[in-house]
């Protein structure tokens, strides 16, 4: 409608347009490193010739590859301003590895109660670099528009699809993921999982991601800068992309603790494929369940591969594995145990995790439902590719004939 009364141009998904787009918003020119240019040249086709967005699905992407852009510049522009940025340690990181929909959200958001680690909200996901203002702001003479745009986003999100709270229930100041750190560096599964861009996720697996993991612990910095908060503080980081990318994680986070989490295949591959349909199924009028089904049980196989083999070059003291049974069962006992690892009272933490266990359960009005055979999978073949895993890892099996 926008197009037909003249208010909204066509999107023009263009390296170049996108790039000149940015620096006439900013006025800046200074994108940081240069890698990302690849990824972005990679997604841009795989989207001409494989996402087949519907006019919403092309006004969302020229909307995300801008903002995208437009904070590169403007990282640089605060790193050139305050150069104390770049000099703040990142030191011992914990970090929670496991699958998607392996209850990684869950433990994200219980350690993140405890005030002696730092972690990302969830407006700082996705707008993780603050405006030129930010000073005013930190001064107490403006708000802080990011949490403002994260509310605004959520509500068009929910209002495209309203299953999108019960699969991923958050708010602006919940404790969020780094994905979006990621998505700087346009690298990762997000783009997989809102998009139907198969060649791109393949060229991804290909290459060396330590430049986007770079580039995420530099914005990590911002990030503690902006908070103003002690650098001391540990982060809590969390996203399934690391599973996919071990190598390069500790490569740019050598002295990284990680908490690795185990859930049935079942419920990983069909939550995940739910997550992905629920998604795609915005931006694009062509999306087919069955395709869906095979690339996340596909991307699952590839996650757990990976991480198997990156585990083995791990010392075993710097290395945890926890089960989502366990969670579900008694999350206060297993979060003793997680505590143990890390060496640390768990007791000034417990009534920072008591609270978020109420807010969670009033964050997730509906059941997440969803079922294999939607997606054309059946619990025997999933079992079948993936069963090695299960019996190397002792996971158990989940009843899922309710939630289906």
């Amino acid at each position: 409608m926008g197009r037909r009364l003249g208010l909204v141009d066509p999107p023009r998904l263009e390296k170049a347009h996108l790039m000149a787009e940015a620096r006439a918003a900013t006025g800046l020119e200074n994108f940081g490193d240069p890698w990302f240019e690849r990824p972005l040249d990679v997604l841009l086709q795989s989207i001409h010739a494989e996402a087949r967005l519907n006019p919403a699905g092309k006004l969302a992407a020229e909307k995300q590859f801008h903002h995208v852009l437009r904070d590169r510049l403007l990282t640089q522009w605060w790193f050139a301003r305050h150069p104390e940025i770049l000099a703040r340690p990142v030191k011992r990181p914990v970090v929670i590895v496991g699958p998607m929909r392996s209850g990684t959200t869950r433990l994200h958001r219980l350690l993140a109660a405890d005030h002696r680690f730092s972690h990302m909200r969830s407006f700082e996901t996705i707008s993780p670099v603050p405006r030129p203002e930010f000073e005013e702001v930190v001064k107490g003479e403006k708000q802080d528009f990011r949490p403002v745009l994260a509310s605004r986003i959520m509500k068009v999100a929910r209002l495209a699809n309203p299953r999108t709270l019960s699969i991923h229930p958050t708010g602006p100041f919940e404790p969020e993921e780094e994905l979006g750190l990621l998505v700087a560096s346009f690298w990762g599964m997000k783009h997989e999982a809102q998009w139907h861009v198969p060649s791109y996720g393949r060229w991804c697996e290909s290459e060396d991601a330590t430049p986007a993991y770079r580039h995420m612990k530099d914005l990590l910095r911002l990030i503690g800068w902006s908070q103003q908060v002690s650098s001391i503080r540990p982060w809590i980081l969390k996203t399934p992309q690391h599973m996919l990318d071990l190598p390069a994680l500790l490569t740019v986070f050598p002295d990284a603790r990680l908490i690795f989490t185990h859930r049935d295949p079942e419920a990983v591959v069909g939550s995940a494929a739910s997550l992905a349909w629920n998604q795609t199924i915005i931006y694009s009028d062509h999306v087919d369940p069955k395709t869906i089904g095979e690339e996340w049980l596909r991307k699952t196989r590839l996650e757990i591969e990976r991480m198997r083999a990156a585990r083995a070059a791990i010392p075993a003291e710097r290395m945890i594995d926890v089960q989502y049974e366990a969670m579900d069962a008694d999350w206060r006992g297993t979060m003793e145990r997680v505590y143990r690892f890390l060496d640390l009272d768990m007791e000034p933490a417990v009534t920072g995790m008591e609270d978020f266990i109420q807010r969670s359960n009033a964050l997730k009005r509906r059941p997440h439902r969803y079922s294999l055979e939607q997606f054309g999978l059946t619990p025997e073949r999933v079992h079948e590719e993936l069963g090695d895993y299960v019996r190397s890892f002792d996971v158990p099996r989940e009843n899922r004939t309710a939630s289906a």
